[in-house]
């Protein structure tokens, strides 16, 4: 269980911290927990770290993966918090925006299937920064994945993530939008599959409901989960988090 990861998710929209729930980005709400009494990311994460002893943080930048506008000033003030790795997706899209970000002090870059223009740009990212550097999430709605790129289209869910490793990537987020914010709890029987076929690091995020859920995927293999609804509205106690 030690080397299992419980990594709190911050998604920023508005340059705000939001609480994200199936998707609908535009119903998404101010991020209201008994945890912290602030919307303002940047504080959030601060508690999360030092109050409550978190040392990852998945942070998503909304402004940037839908509107194209990262929320620089700010980021760069979240890459300069010490003693925090920083896991950031900054709706990367292009060479341009691999560099742009691959000088900020994050500890690992999200590469999204959501936002690449094609897979070429992972190879590309590899040279620049490090396969142990960069993650690529496999962004999906009710487990169908949302994508541009032409080449996986069609492809299966585990035909992609194959090629996805066939190009060096070393770790993989399954983050399914539909689940996000829903606590539907439980391990995916395709999440298994993947666990089969991919032999590397695998993140979750969406879906999970309870403690349970936690223990059920670190049996299972996997690397660890991104939480936030069940962490901030006290499904899960933080205590039993922290113990671990």
């Amino acid at each position: 269980m030690r080397s299992f990861r419980i990594i709190p998710v911050v998604d920023i929209l508005n340059s705000q911290a939001v609480h994200a729930k199936k998707g609908k980005r535009e119903n998404y709400k101010l991020l209201s927990s008994k945890l912290f009494s602030s919307t303002n990311p940047f504080r959030i994460i601060k508690c999360l770290r030092y109050k409550y002893g978190f040392k990852e943080i998945y942070l998503a930048d909304l402004d940037a993966i839908i509107k194209k506008k990262p929320n620089f000033k700010l980021l760069s003030k979240i890459s300069k918090i010490p003693d925090i790795l920083i896991l950031i997706d900054p709706g990367i899209t292009s060479l341009e925006d691999i560099i742009t970000f691959s000088q900020y002090n994050f500890n690992k870059l999200i590469l999204g299937l959501e936002t690449l223009n094609n897979l070429d740009l992972i190879p590309k990212c590899i040279r620049i920064i490090g396969a142990h550097k960069i993650i690529v999430s496999i962004d999906m709605y009710n487990e169908k994945v949302t994508t541009n790129i032409e080449d996986i289209k069609n492809d299966s869910l585990i035909e992609i993530v194959k090629k996805i490793e066939d190009l060096g990537i070393e770790e993989i987020i399954l983050l399914d939008l539909y689940k996000v914010g829903q606590k539907i709890g439980g391990v995916p029987p395709l999440y298994l599959n993947i666990r089969n076929a991919f032999k590397k690091k695998i993140l979750v995020g969406g879906g999970i409901k309870e403690y349970k859920d936690i223990l059920n995927y670190s049996k299972c293999k996997f690397s660890g989960i991104l939480i936030g609804t069940a962490l901030y509205d006290g499904s899960i106690e933080i205590e039993k988090i922290r113990n671990l």
